[in-house]
């Protein structure tokens, strides 16, 4: 038996949160890293300046920076979900590991 009072394990807010972890990119099946990008795209809404950016256009350009590993597919434990990073900001995450 464990040492906790009725094998209650402590939550994330008693336990010490763990870093994110680098999806591989091989790792998605192609749908859910097309909705993983899509999400990611809506969510940012990232400014294109005056003219409007298609989103089959924002799609193509995450995807490049993705294969040019310039973004990563991150997996944060502590909330169980997934998001992309730029390289720099992962690059931040693992210096304070």
């Amino acid at each position: 038996m464990g040492s906790y009072k009725n094998d209650e394990k402590p939550s994330n807010t008693e336990t010490e949160l763990q870093p994110p972890v680098e999806v591989p990119l091989d790792m998605l099946s192609p749908e859910t890293l097309q909705a993983l990008i899509e999400s990611y795209i809506l969510r940012e809404g990232t400014d294109y300046g005056a003219n409007e950016v298609a989103l089959e256009t924002k799609l193509k350009q995450v995807r490049t920076q993705l294969d040019k590993k310039r973004i990563k597919i991150a997996f944060d434990p502590n909330t169980e979900s997934v998001t992309l990073i730029t390289a720099d900001e992962w690059r931040k995450l693992q210096a304070h590991v």
